[in-house]
């Protein structure tokens, strides 16, 4: 394909269509007063097109392969929107403009992958290129997390009253603006505190709490030189930094053991499936954290072991204040563990604090508990130990399982840990695991 500004056709552009209807709505699109914003560069052609939303759809194309960037739901590649634009571009009513952030966003991010694919492990295919992307995304991040700052120290100013009025708006937009500066993280901290406004009676004091986490990783961002190395680490990656698998396998810090595998965690939406397996050292105790992802409908590779199992091998850890994140790197046969020693809810949750001193912005953490049981909590349930200490399980969590093993007695049971309640995985009753 041939790629720069003004080297389509119409005939060509109308090929690229996935059946007739598609090519028929393109042409329909095609026209320029059906679009704001719209330009072209030697890379791509961009624009914003009314549809029945309250937003206009972002639409892009990268011209060289082409590539296409679409914020409508269609399922078609090219989606009409698409489609139109180039026709745009083969009419020549496109006029040559600068990229606005969002294009250049992710056309940078596009060639980024194909350099990881391209190159072998640790080996930068353009070093002078890599570095200039990763400058104009420094200068992004650090203008869009200046604007959230104002609007941080405007909330302050003003005071919460009345914030549910205007917070879905206001998030949202400060969200969207966040991913335009390549701040994935921290938009998706924005998001989080805009699912808090209005939800029960205490969503003031939540939503405090995650804007003061929001303005923790902006104020630590921009003191990033003074932190200490590992500290420095964490706050890139929270902002939404990569680290790419090749540089952890080459430079992380390399742990081996016999790795319990305590449980796994599956979390599927309509795009990506996300599993958290979580590991702990028989002998150093370390935690260990290994991240699958898949496309929706796509199956996630297979687990290293069972539950309750060891997973003999070396884990190579992300850097971080916290080093929690890892690649499983050499593995040996694995085998059958005994139930894992675990603590009480106090001890349990001191961990847990423990974690947040290293890494304040740590979302998750595994506990391991012993002697528990199952008990309601209002229209709920806990675990509760023999101190009569109790966590509460996340809300409409299926406890038949963990009634049937303990059948009154007191258990081991594996779980994650976040501020929203507790998520078991993996119960013990003598050395018999139950995966949850």
């Amino acid at each position: 394909m041939r790629s720069g500004v003004g080297l389509w056709d119409v005939e060509q552009v109308l090929g690229l269509a996935s059946d007739a209807a598609s090519a028929k709505a393109g042409q329909g699109l095609g026209r320029r007063e059906k679009w704001t914003g719209a330009g072209a560069s030697e890379r791509a052609v961009w624009g914003l097109c009314q549809g029945s939303g309250k937003q206009p759809y972002q639409t892009a194309v990268e011209l060289a392969g082409p590539a296409y960037k679409c914020s409508c739901p269609s399922r078609k590649f090219p989606c009409k929107h698409a489609l139109g634009l180039m026709l745009l571009l083969a009419k020549g009513e496109l006029s040559p403009a600068d990229e606005p952030d969002w294009v250049t966003s992710w056309l940078d991010q596009r060639a980024e992958r194909a350099e990881r694919v391209e190159r072998k492990p640790g080996e930068v295919a353009d070093p002078i290129a890599a570095q200039e992307r990763a400058a104009r995304r420094a200068e992004r991040v650090s203008a869009g997390l200046a604007e959230l700052a104002g609007w941080l120290d405007d909330q302050v100013r003003q005071g919460l009253g009345g914030f549910d009025q205007r917070a879905y708006g206001e998030l949202n937009r400060l969200a969207a603006r966040m991913v335009d500066a390549q701040a994935p993280g921290v938009a998706g901290a924005v998001r989080r505190a805009a699912g808090v406004v209005g939800r029960g009676h205490g969503w003031p004091g939540e939503l405090l709490e995650e804007l003061s986490l929001i303005h923790l990783i902006v104020a630590a961002h921009a003191r990033l030189a003074d932190l200490p190395p590992s500290l420095a680490d964490t706050v890139q990656s929270r902002i939404g930094w990569p680290t790419e698998t090749a540089r952890v396998r080459l430079e992380g810090e390399q742990v081996q053991d016999d790795w319990l595998l305590l449980g796994r965690v599956i979390e599927p939406d309509d795009r990506l499936t996300v599993r958290r397996v979580w590991l702990r050292g028989a002998t150093t105790g370390r935690i260990g954290l290994i991240l699958t992802y898949a496309a929706a409908g796509r199956p996630l590779d297979p687990l290293p072991a069972r539950p309750g199992e060891y997973v003999p091998g070396t884990l190579a850890f992300y850097p971080g204040a916290l080093p929690m994140r890892a690649i499983l790197t050499q593995t040996d046969q694995r085998q059958q563990a005994p139930r894992p020693h675990g603590h009480t809810v106090q001890q349990a949750l001191t961990s847990y604090v423990e974690s947040l001193a290293a890494d304040p912005w740590n979302e998750r953490w595994p506990l391991v508990l012993h002697d528990v049981r199952p008990a309601r909590n209002g229209d709920g349930w806990a675990l509760v130990d023999e101190a009569g200490d109790g966590l509460e399980v996340l809300p409409g969590w299926d406890p038949l399982k963990v009634l049937a093993v303990s059948a009154g007695d007191p258990i081991t049971v594996a779980a994650e840990w976040n501020r929203a309640g507790l998520r078991p995985m993996t119960c013990w009753r003598d050395d018999r695991p139950v995966t949850l």
